[in-house]
């Protein structure tokens, strides 16, 4: 996200201009979190754009000139009630209610935000994650005799045990990215599917991934927005994606979507990608124009108008 930013900022017009605030502290702990509070008072612009997970620092910052960026609400799954409570409380509660406009990255994402907060809609607006230039088209032909098969991330959210026990018996190489469990490991292995697994990627060798690949997957449980989905897109790979959340809203008629929960209709989405031939053309299509809502110059004037929108221009 922080690269992403990043290309935002360079993205405004020249008469806006921003900096960064990066803290001494990582937020981590109680006492570091209130030096971070401490830093961020005396460290305000004209607006002050909250963009990571550290929500919190809304309270103590001028409400008509903060704008706070929600990505997700994934932590409202911690197993602990107590965890959850102190969560809602200091993530969302008080920063929503201290910030003068909150962005989210998809209207599934508002939605979710809204059944945590009591807070009026219309200051919730939606603006979505920016693609890297850096992702092109680049075209391939198909490998259906043995298609690779890309999946980004490892994280309990990304559901690779379906993933896996949906390829099994479908001939192709899947290829992940992130530090995979060895229990993953040995399910692979007892399923005979041909895999590889890597992890700290440069930005350039992860762009290699997806030229390489045949096939983009992220059949996750929960995302806040999808960043594969769009990636894919970009560089004209079929993309398979849950039909659950912000995936639908992000994908629109540029992937296929499967249900994340149910194993079959997985490998029934998987085999479709591979054969049907027409099908997939047609998406790789779609796709290079779903791609286009999410350049960063648009992304940077939807951040333009949350800003004049803040300070009544």
């Amino acid at each position: 996200m922080e690269i992403l930013f990043e290309a935002i900022r360079k993205a405004l017009p020249n008469n806006i201009h921003s900096s960064v605030a990066v803290s001494s502290y990582t937020s981590d702990g109680f006492w570091k979190r209130v030096y971070i509070s401490i830093e961020a008072v005396f460290r305000q612009g004209d607006i002050n754009h909250i963009t990571g997970d550290v929500h919190f620092l809304a309270t103590f910052l001028s409400k008509e000139k903060t704008v706070l960026t929600v990505l997700d609400v994934g932590f409202m799954k911690h197993p602990s009630k107590i965890a959850r409570a102190l969560l809602q409380f200091f993530w969302l509660t008080i920063p929503v209610k201290r910030a003068g406009i909150i962005t989210t990255i998809s209207h599934a994402t508002k939605e979710e935000l809204l059944k945590y907060v009591n807070c009026d809609p219309n200051k919730i607006k939606v603006v979505y994650v920016p693609i890297s230039d850096h992702f092109k088209p680049i075209p391939k032909k198909i490998n259906k005799e043995k298609p690779t098969i890309l999946q980004l991330g490892v994280a309990f959210n990304k559901n690779i045990e379906r993933l896996i026990e949906a390829l099994n018996g479908i001939s192709c190489h899947l290829e992940i990215v992130g530090k995979l469990e060895e229990g993953l490991i040995e399910k692979m292995k007892q399923y005979n599917i041909s895999y590889r697994v890597s992890w700290n990627l440069s930005d350039k060798e992860i762009l290699q991934k997806y030229t390489d690949c045949d096939i983009v997957t992220l059949i996750s449980t929960y995302e806040g927005f999808g960043m594969p989905i769009v990636e894919g897109n970009a560089v004209g790979r079929p993309v398979i994606t849950s039909n659950i959340l912000s995936m639908p809203e992000v994908a629109g008629n540029a992937a296929h979507l499967v249900n994340p929960f149910d194993v079959e209709d997985i490998r029934k989405g998987i085999v479709k990608v591979i054969e049907d031939d027409s099908f997939r053309e047609q998406m790789i299509n779609n796709g290079f124009e779903n791609a286009k809502r999410f350049a960063v110059e648009k992304i940077a004037s939807d951040y333009c108008e949350v800003y004049k929108t803040l300070i009544n221009v």
